[in-house]
């Protein structure tokens, strides 16, 4: 039995806050593996701000092709409409039934998990990774998880220090300033952008 962590998002770009968040949790958890998930119409966020998903797809696997256990998968691309976690989950339950899954998450999103659409099937199919934003949150996140998660049948691991933050919309509005963003997302990735004219105007 696989313990597989799950990853989505955007990734509009991919950047390497996301692939130290996928290193630091594998480490963590000792995870078997890492599946990123670029989305297709995220609920929270209007279509001009993406890129096509095709883009953002592509990106994802130029930027996981050198970490051997990271891999991306298109269940939401190919689902279109709006992506919705449980769905996702039960999606790859049904390919990977064996696997125990890690729903990874940062706190803001972790706070509001029990608002999200049909939480108990998220907490059915996966044990919520949670990452803190500072040294100070974990107190946050474990009272949270014991007042309102834990009694709505969550599994939760909360795991002790932040990663990298980085912010997607500033790799956006610099892209034509390599050397300011070059720590920040992967060569072939910024080559890619590069080569597609991705964010400008």
């Amino acid at each position: 039995m696989s313990k597989t962590g799950i990853i989505g998002g955007t990734f509009n770009p991919i950047h390497n806050g996301h692939i130290l968040l996928a290193l630091y949790c594998k480490e963590k958890l000792n995870l078997d593996s890492v599946i990123f998930i670029p989305t297709y119409t995220p609920p929270h966020k209007s279509d001009k701000e993406l890129v096509s998903e095709i883009h953002r797809l592509n990106m994802c696997n130029i930027a996981v092709q050198r970490y051997d256990d990271f891999s991306v998968s298109d269940i939401e691309i190919k689902r279109k409409g709006k992506s919705y976690t449980y769905e996702t989950l039960t999606g790859l339950k049904e390919i990977y039934p064996d696997d125990t899954f890690y729903f990874i998450t940062g706190a803001d999103m972790f706070l509001t998990l029990e608002k999200w659409k049909n939480p108990e099937i998220i907490f059915e199919k996966a044990i919520i990774a949670a990452v803190p934003r500072n040294s100070s949150d974990s107190e946050v996140l474990s009272s949270h998880y014991q007042t309102i998660l834990k009694p709505m049948g969550a599994k939760v691991s909360i795991l002790d220090e932040p990663v990298l933050s980085v912010s997607s919309t500033f790799i956006r509005e610099n892209i034509d300033n390599y050397d300011l963003i070059k720590s920040l997302i992967d060569r072939n990735v910024y080559e890619y952008i590069v080569k597609n004219n991705l964010y400008r105007e």
